[in-house]
């Protein structure tokens, strides 16, 4: 049987994108059946999938909404199947905040979604204040202050182990 998996995200300003790609390389490079669709785009049924993988990132403290509604909405299909979620933030920079069960934003999703995916994993996302709108930088400028973060308005730093991506792709496969 070939097993078909589908990886749907949500990404403000395209490293979950970047993330969701990587993974479907090394699905691919296994010879693994994967298809990659943004929220927004994704219209089939989930029950179409044997794996079904969801990621999506942070903006100020939040999970996208949409994402949120689609498991809510698919909860009963999404049980019937193999499932994983990963979150990208920038609190999963610091090594005790980047784990499942240590984010404070996964604990919190959690709290408020009733779902448990098969496997759930946490990435650092990336810094990048000349690409944020002026709002959204200055929000982060004042986050990464009160978490210890640079501050400086010229840094971009990709904070993402691209290792750890890997091996949940390969982690994906044995789902």
């Amino acid at each position: 049987m070939d097993t078909k998996t589908v990886i749907i995200y949500s990404s403000v300003d395209g490293h979950t994108f970047k993330i969701c790609n990587r993974l479907k390389e090394v699905l691919l490079q296994n010879n693994q059946n994967v298809k990659l669709f943004s929220i927004d785009d994704f219209k089939e049924d989930v029950t179409n999938y044997d794996k079904f993988i969801i990621g999506t990132s942070i903006r100020y403290g939040m999970h996208n909404k949409k994402i949120i509604d689609f498991i809510n909405i698919n909860k009963i299909q999404l049980d019937s199947i193999k499932t994983a979620f990963f979150s990208v933030n920038l609190v999963a920079r610091k090594s005790e905040k980047n784990t499942s069960d240590s984010n404070p934003y996964v604990i919190k999703f959690f709290k408020n979604v009733d779902w448990k995916p098969t496997i759930v994993e946490v990435f650092a996302g990336k810094l990048n204040y000349k690409k944020y709108p002026f709002f959204d930088r200055i929000m982060i400028q004042f986050i990464m202050q009160m978490t210890k973060g640079p501050t400086n308005t010229n840094t971009e730093i990709e904070y993402t182990n691209w290792d750890k991506v890997k091996a949940f792709g390969l982690q994906l496969i044995k789902l």
